[in-house]
């Protein structure tokens, strides 16, 4: 198996786990609690700002010792917007499940930038469709570089059955603005219905031997995380399911600047 590809570790409390020192990175982390109606997560956010992302179910939050109420609300990830949460660093938050929820915990390095707890209501959150014809997906902006943060972007995507997304293969690994950005990122699949799966590629362009550095092609299934430390990381969703992804992204400048693959550009004006 890839190791990029993170399985969830359980179907109960924290399933899937990556920091900066698994991942062998240094900005993103990710993280997906399943909770029971009862069960709660909370954490210190010590040096990282944390966005908490309401995939499904509901639950009470507080965040910075400040009580936030009842959140949440979506049956699945597929039905309409999400609910979430802004904590800034050397602050703490705490969430207990009303329902069965799946709760997930985005974080990346803070940087003193002193914005106060916050919930990301459903109607505040943009929405565009991408792509034409079978490259069509439609995004909702959790996190975009427009809201305020430190480091995150926090975006969630739906590609119908049979299309494909973050396509053309585009990627994001040097720092050479205003070309290009440096952001790692992590992508929360999730199939609908559930047993489907999609493929993610991720790969980069061909050395002097005509061989690329990193080429990993992976079947995702409902829960996967995929890591993308660098590279092109396009996604192909299968016939018939759904796909659904939730992107963590950081790095040294808050900012996407994205590079598309020359040889795929054309799909651009095509």
């Amino acid at each position: 198996m890839s190791k990029l590809l993170v399985k969830p570790t359980g179907k109960s409390g924290l399933v899937s786990h990556v920091t900066p020192e698994s991942a062998g990175w240094t900005y993103v982390g990710f993280d997906l609690y399943r909770l029971k109606p009862g069960e709660s997560a909370s954490a210190q956010t010590d040096d990282r700002e944390v966005c908490l992302v309401f995939v499904t179910g509901t639950g009470k939050a507080t965040a910075g010792g400040n009580w936030l109420g009842s959140l949440g609300g979506r049956k699945s990830p597929f039905d309409g917007k999400p609910w979430s949460v802004y904590v800034p660093e050397r602050s703490s938050w705490a969430v207990v499940a009303e329902t069965e929820l799946d709760l997930a915990v985005c974080s990346a390095p803070g940087r003193g930038g002193g914005l106060p707890e916050r919930v990301i209501a459903p109607d505040t959150l943009g929405q565009e469709v991408r792509g034409k014809g079978t490259n069509t997906r439609y995004v909702t902006n959790i996190l975009p570089e427009n809201e305020p943060a430190d480091s995150l972007l926090v975006v969630e995507v739906i590609t119908p059955g049979g299309h494909t997304s973050s396509y053309p293969p585009h990627k994001h690994d040097r720092d050479d603005l205003p070309r290009e950005s440096y952001l790692e990122e992590t992508y929360y699949h999730r199939l609908n219905p559930p047993q489907g799966f999609a493929f993610q590629r991720v790969y980069t362009d061909a050395d002097a031997n005509g061989t690329g550095e990193l080429d990993e092609v992976m079947a995702v299934e409902d829960g996967d995380v995929v890591m993308v430390p660098r590279g092109y990381h396009p996604c192909a969703a299968c016939h018939g399911y759904d796909l659904y992804y939730l992107n963590v992204m950081a790095g040294p400048k808050r900012t996407w600047k994205f590079y598309n693959a020359p040889e795929h550009e054309w799909l651009m004006k095509a």
